[in-house]
Formats: C-alpha cells, sequence, structure tokens
C-alpha cells in the first residue's frame, strides 16, 4: 500500500502533470466564482477533453478543477451576496455582512484557510479509509454491489428534498435512457429507432452537458445582468492575513466542521446544499456568543467552508469504494472512470490501488495550489465576476458544443446536447431534479450487469446475504420515507403549488409530468416483442417511472403548498437568483417582465437550432465562429468590434487545439459535398 502511495506521487509530481492539475485548479476557481458555473458544469465540461489523456492525467485535470470550485465559490458570496455555488449559500449569512463593514480581505483569509485545512482532511479521511475498505470490499461479490446500486438509486428521494416523487420519476426514466442501445445479454436493439448512433448506447457527455450546463446559460441570457452591479471592493495583504489568523485561532471549529463535512459527504445524498448548513447550525449552537452570527462573524466563514471543502474527499469513498456516486458532480466522475477503464469497486483499491492513491494526492496539491493561488489573486479572480453576460454566453456555448461533438464525432452528439438541454431547462424551471436523472443514466448498465450476473449466481438466495439484505432494507427506507411524508402532505392538502391554490389545477407541471407518463407508455408498448432477458430491467424501470410519475400527476392536480413556506428551502434559491422567480418568469407569470423573460428564452432556442443549421450548411467550427459574430452583435448588443474579436479569438484557439493538437475529424457539411476542393483544402467541411 505504501509502495501504490508512493508510485502514485511520483507519478503526480511529474511536470507536464502538475501543468495539467495547475491548469485545472485555475479553470475551477475560474468557475467557482462565475454563479451557476461550478464543478457540477466544469466535469461536465472537461470530461469529453480527457478522451485523448491517460488516467492519471485526466484526474489530475478533472478532480483539480472539481476541488477547487469550493474555494472560490464564496468570492462573490462575500463581495456580492451571491454565491458562486449552493455549497456557499450559508457563507453569505457572514461573509457579505463583513464586506459591508470593510472587512471581505479579511473574510477571504478565513475562507482561504478553513477551505485549505477542510480540503486536507477530507483527503486524509479518504487515505484512511482505504486500509479499511480494502477488505470489506474483497468480501463483496456482485450480489452485494448490485445492493449498493439500489442503494445510490434509492437516495434521489433525499436528492429531491420536498418533491421525492419527482425524484424518483426522474431516476427511473434516466434507468430507461441507460437501455437505449444494443442489449449485453441477448443483443436485441433497445428504442434505437433505426438510428445507428444509439445503437452504442445514448453517450453520456452529451447528456450532462444538456442537462446542466445549457440551463444555466439560457437563464444568463434571459437574467442579461452581470453577477455583481457595484465596484469590486478593495483588498489589502495585510487583511487577509488576520483572517488567516482567525482560522488559526478557532482550530478546534474547523476540525469539527472538517469532520462534519467529510463524514456527511460519504452519505450519498447529502448534498453540498445541506452540508454547509448544517456545520453553519453546529457553529451557532457550540461556538460562545452566538447572538453575532449573521452579523459578521468570521467564525460563520469558517464553520461553512472548512466542511463545504471537506466534503469532497468524503464524496468520493463511496464513489470509488462501492461505484455508488455521493452527489451529481460524482456521477459525472464515475462516468469519467467508466470512459477510461476504470470500474469503481474492488479493483480500485487492488489492481488499480495507484490510481486511487494519485487521486489522494491531486486532492491535496490541488487545494494547496487553490488556497495560495487565491490569497495572491483575490482581486483577479473576483473581477470573473464581472465578465459581461454577452461574451461570456457566447464562448461557453461554443465549448459545450465542442466538447460534446469530441465525444464520439457524430453529428447526433450535437443534436442530443440541443435537445437535452431543453429538457433540462424545463426541468430545472418546472422544479424538477436534474441529478436523479443523471444518476439513473449512468448506473443503468451497471445495475443492469450485476443483477443478470447475481441472478446467475445466485437466484433469489442472494436476498438472503446478510450485506444484501441490510443495504436493501436500507434502500427501501431511504425511498420510502419521503415518500410518506410526501403523501402525507398530499393527503393535508399540502403539496408543490403555491400558496393558496385549492383544488384541481392544469398547469405547465402537470403538462410536463403528463407528457412524461404518455413517453413511458410508448415506451414500455414497443418491448412487447423483445426477448425475456432484454426487457427484465425496461420493464421494471418503465414501471417505476409511471407508478411515481403517477404519484406526481395527483399531487400536481390536486394539492396545495402550505401559506408559510421553509425558511430555509428559500433562502438559497432567493440567494442565488435575487432578481427572478425562474419558473413563475419564465413559463407561468402574467407580467410584462415575464413575457420578455419567456421571449429571450424561445429566441435563445432559436439560436439553438439556427447553429445546427449553420453546422450542417458550412462546418462545425464556421458554424460556431458565425453563431459566436451573430449572438454577440445581434442578441447581446456588444457591438461589432467585440464580436468579431471573440469569434476570431475564440475560433483560432479551437483550430489549433481541436484541428492541429487532436486532428479532430470534423463532421461532413453540406458546402464540403458541392465543393469537395475547399474540404480538402480546409479539412472542415
Amino acid at each position: 500500500m505504501l509502495e501504490a502511495a508512493g508510485q502514485a506521487l511520483a507519478l503526480i509530481l511529474e511536470p507536464a502533470r502538475l501543468a495539467i492539475m495547475f491548469a485545472g485548479v485555475l479553470l475551477g476557481l475560474a468557475l467557482g466564482v462565475i454563479p451557476g458555473l461550478g464543478g457540477i458544469v466544469g466535469l461536465a465540461l472537461l470530461i469529453p477533453f480527457t478522451y485523448h489523456m491517460d488516467a492519471y492525467s485526466a484526474f489530475a485535470l478533472l478532480l483539480g478543477m472539481a476541488s477547487v470550485t469550493t474555494v472560490s465559490d464564496f468570492i462573490p458570496a462575500v463581495l456580492f451576496g451571491v454565491p458562486g455555488t449552493v455549497g456557499a449559500a450559508a457563507t453569505v449569512l457572514d461573509g457579505y455582512p463583513m464586506a459591508q463593514q470593510g472587512q471581505a480581505a479579511r473574510a477571504f483569509g478565513a475562507g482561504y484557510t478553513a477551505s485549505l485545512a477542510g480540503g486536507i482532511f477530507g483527503a486524509l479521511m479518504l487515505a484512511l479509509a482505504i486500509p479499511v475498505l480494502r477488505p470489506v470490499v474483497l468480501y463483496l461479490g456482485s450480489a452485494e454491489l448490485l445492493s449498493f446500486c439500489i442503494f445510490g438509486l434509492s437516495m434521489v428521494a433525499v436528492l429531491s428534498g420536498r418533491a421525492p416523487l419527482r425524484g424518483l420519476t426522474a431516476a427511473s426514466l434516466g434507468l430507461m435512457l441507460s437501455m437505449i442501445g444494443s442489449d449485453p445479454q441477448t443483443g436485441t436493439l433497445r428504442w434505437t429507432f433505426d438510428t445507428l448512433y444509439l445503437w452504442d448506447h445514448l453517450p453520456l457527455v452529451p447528456v450532462t452537458l444538456g442537462i446542466f450546463a445549457v440551463p444555466e446559460l439560457i437563464d444568463m441570457a434571459i437574467r442579461r445582468q452581470g453577477v455583481a452591479g457595484g465596484a469590486i471592493l478593495g483588498l489589502k495583504a495585510s487583511s487577509q492575513w488576520d483572517g488567516v489568523r482567525d482560522t488559526i485561532r478557532n482550530w478546534r471549529l474547523v476540525l469539527r466542521c472538517s469532520a462534519l463535512g467529510a463524514l456527511l459527504g460519504a452519505v450519498p445524498g447529502i448534498g453540498s446544499a445541506v452540508i454547509d448548513w448544517i456545520a453553519y447550525g453546529h457553529a451557532v449552537q457550540t461556538e460562545k456568543n452566538p447572538e453575532t452570527f449573521g452579523k459578521g462573524d468570521v467564525r460563520g466563514v469558517i464553520a461553512a467552508e472548512s466542511s463545504n471543502n471537506a466534503k469532497e474527499g468524503g464524496h468520493l469513498v463511496p464513489t470509488i469504494a462501492f461505484g455508488v456516486p455521493a452527489g451529481a458532480s460524482m456521477a459525472l466522475l464515475l462516468s469519467a472512470f467508466l470512459m477510461h477503464g476504470f470500474t469503481p469497486g474492488p479493483d480500485m483499491l487492488t489492481k488499480h490501488l495507484d490510481v486511487t492513491y494519485s487521486i489522494i494526492w491531486t486532492l491535496t496539491l490541488s487545494h494547496i495550489m487553490g488556497a495560495l493561488i487565491c490569497l495572491c489573486a483575490s482581486g483577479l479572480f473576483a473581477r470573473m465576476a464581472l465578465i459581461r453576460v454577452g461574451l461570456l454566453v457566447p464562448a461557453v456555448l461554443a465549448i459545450i458544443f465542442l466538447g460534446a461533438f469530441d465525444g464520439s464525432h457524430s453529428w447526433g452528439d450535437l443534436y442530443a446536447v440541443a435537445g437535452f438541454g431543453a429538457l433540462g431547462w424545463t426541468m430545472k424551471q418546472l422544479g424538477w431534479p436534474r441529478p436523479p436523472l443523471i444518476l439513473g443514466l449512468v448506473l443503468g448498465g451497471t445495475f443492469e450487469r450485476y443483477l443478470f450476473i447475481s441472478q446467475e449466481l445466485f437466484g433469489w438466495s442472494a436476498l438472503a446475504r446478510p450485506v444484501v439484505a441490510i443495504v436493501l432494507l436500507g434502500a427501501a427506507w431511504v425511498m420510502l420515507k419521503p415518500v410518506m411524508s410526501a403523501t402525507r402532505r398530499i393527503l393535508a392538502g399540502k403539496g408543490p403549488h403555491p400558496a393558496g391554490q385549492r383544488g384541481f389545477q392544469l398547469n405547465w407541471n402537470v403538462g410536463f409530468t403528463a407528457a412524461a407518463l404518455v413517453f413511458t407508455a410508448i415506451a414500455l408498448w414497443q418491448t412487447v416483442e423483445w426477448p425475456a432477458h432484454a426487457r427484465i430491467v425496461p420493464l421494471a424501470a418503465g414501471g417505476a417511472a409511471l407508478l411515481f410519475g403517477a404519484g406526481t400527476l395527483l399531487t400536481e392536480m390536486f394539492a396545495r403548498r402550505p401559506s408559510k413556506p421553509d425558511p430555509v428551502e428559500t433562502l438559497i434559491p432567493a440567494v442565488a437568483h435575487p432578481q427572478m422567480d425562474s419558473a413563475a418568469l419564465a413559463l407561468g407569470g402574467s407580467t410584462v417582465e415575464a413575457r420578455l423573460q419567456r421571449l429571450r428564452a424561445w429566441r435563445f432556442f432559436l439560436w439553438l437550432a439556427t447553429l445546427l443549421a449553420t453546422t450542417l450548411l458550412i462546418g462545425l467550427l464556421p458554424g460556431l465562429a458565425v453563431m459566436m459574430l451573430l449572438l454577440v452583435t445581434l442578441e447581446f448588443g456588444e457591438g461589432w468590434r467585440r464580436g468579431l474579436a471573440l469569434s476570431a479569438g475564440m475560433s483560432l484557439a479551437f483550430w489549433l487545439l481541436f484541428d492541429r493538437l487532436f486532428a479532430t475529424p470534423w463532421p461532413d457539411a453540406l458546402a464540403g459535398d458541392l465543393w469537395p476542393g475547399l474540404r480538402s483544402l480546409t479539412h472542415l467541411l
């Protein structure tokens, strides 16, 4: 074990991999500053670009980026009261008042130091867990791993807050999506619609980019405003060191909150939006003079940030050891493991132990890099929050489409990212949880594989195995408890409708749920002619989707919400989007402002359709160049000079990286069919 750790450290310290990790850290710090573009979006963007890397370099880039978004996400939380991610929402309570009192630099120093301590604590917990987990994991067989998959899927009820039925419905639909393609048991083509693109299953990269990244860009385009409206406060180095000393003085609080973050992070389904609030509440209950919390107390910043960063190491424990993602970002990381030929579970603690230790070293080094960079360049990263939306949205949209296409180099990738982008945005506006859909899609193949292996080896006797029985009982409890709570709220007349609404209702939520049920019923009808082995899991997933979807539909048609919502639930959305209620403005509002928001949303989708049409005509790279130019100038009104500069600069970078370096095979365009000489000359058509 020590040999594997030493070998992993030597590999990570190679100059090329350190440079890759450093690049990931810089990108993660930049993404953390911009609300909406956090670790999930960053992973979705970067995963396709790691396809050409070795595993060590790929995880250095991905974890270097993902682990430090929680270091910089509190910069806008402190300066502007707008957290970069929901994990920094609790930081706003004391960080923003400190900035208003002229103590922003002190808050930064305390936050960076607490983040560093929490990150190292999480990595240490992961390292110490490996010797304990190895004998446990070696005992586990296919039946136990199947039960862990079921337990991971059951956690979607927890991830879904007060709408567990929606989460379970989304997870069931995700399982159905994972069944698309050739059945590994019988070779049956399932839901491929005679499309060659779908034979090898639905690619994960364009789906995740569409579900998570595109909706954030659409919301930015709709709001048409920067993150911060005022000037950046001055940041003095001496004041930052005062914050560092504050963290050292409160080292007991740092250790307690880091332990809370790491332990809670290891529990699948407990995400950032919960962990930092639990740690903050713990600090209020245990520290002296709690009345100063919420008024600019540096201890509030220390508690929230140390737990928020320690959770990253905790998240990796079930992901690596059992293949059960502890959250949406870990679900994306799980897809990276599979893409590079690693199956989380026993192999990661035996044959690939050096890869596991390289992940631990990456977590440790990236947190050190991130904290040091932020201490030296807080002002620079704070200015990332002021990038004009008219320049940011076109550039990131182009990166998204290139990243989607780089996965399988197919036209289907471009259609998939646009289609799932529309689905993800609709789910976000209507309050449907998106992580369960991705969890179902990621775990579906693993679930089906372990199911058939367990069936062949053990049959029904697998249920009598002690670990299987305990885990399945836990999964049943985790799944049924929130469902029963939701049922009680339905019977009490308290559901997901605005206060004061009663009786039968028809609205956007009802229409969306009804459409999902119709889609599921049609898909199940098509399974009639499949062989028995090919339709077992699709029927189970579809039946669950019908059951939970019907419950969701009844809830939305007949239930109502209590007049006084939970203040904790409303605080995070209110802080994250103070200017608008997305669902009300985008779909359900009746004011002039709401109509303008809807108009901008429809216009954005028309731009996506125009991009696809332009790409079909003149090729992907020229199409992206035209799209960036037109979006900057016509849609956002930034002027032709800025539009030309952005389009030319980004296109040149894309050409050098993808065409010259990666030799990307670009999709054939109609212009290339009409003028073959132009295609052979440019290689872009």
